[in-house]
């Protein structure tokens, strides 16, 4: 498969499609309501943006049988890049985990469960990276996604890029539900 192929078959695994949930898995937060705009508190700190780069409190329930670990994405679709822009990349997280604390993604704070991982976004470090679209773009979709693998842990580490984890999370998602939060400056 080429590139182009890979990249498209990544951001169909990791929720591009807006995929509502499914299975009866469901996945809020009380920071970002669905079609709402996201607060300055989750917005990037950098690139011309002001925010505090705090991830937004998630949690999850209704996972199906046979859950044996979580992942969760953040993506832009409309990032002006030709393959929108990943924002935060969680993968690793235990069977009995149904939530992640505000700021799990400062992965120095240590606040995500045991076992988990951040990996590499698109501003190039693991963990959390806020929305910072450009000025006077309309207002991006930030696509959460959190899914259901019928796997205990993804063969990866902090540096594998979001393309990679899209491609195993293809293979093991047994269910996955998303939101959409928007923002534009």
């Amino acid at each position: 498969m080429n590139r182009k192929g890979v990249l498209l078959a990544a951001a169909l695994a990791l929720g591009f499609g807006g995929a509502a949930n499914a299975a009866g898995l469901t996945l809020t937060s009380p920071d970002i309501k669905d079609g709402a705009t996201i607060q300055s508190e989750q917005v990037f700190a950098g690139f011309g943006c002001t925010g505090k780069n705090v991830s937004p409190a998630l949690a999850w329930s209704g996972a199906p049988s046979g859950t044996k670990s979580f992942a969760l994405t953040a993506y832009d679709p409309d990032a002006p890049t030709g393959s929108g822009w990943w924002h935060w990349v969680v993968f690793n997280m235990p069977a009995n985990a149904t939530e992640l604390v505000k700021d799990a993604g400062a992965v120095s704070k240590n606040l995500a469960p045991k076992g988990t991982v951040q990996s590499r976004t698109d501003f190039g470090t693991p963990g959390w990276g806020g929305p910072c679209p450009p000025q006077g773009d309309k207002p991006h979709h930030y696509i959460f996604t959190v899914y259901a693998l019928d796997v205990d842990h993804l063969d990866a580490d902090a540096n594998a890029s979001a393309a990679y984890i899209g491609f195993n999370l293809h293979f093991h998602t047994l269910a996955k539900a998303s939101f959409t939060g928007l923002y534009g400056r």
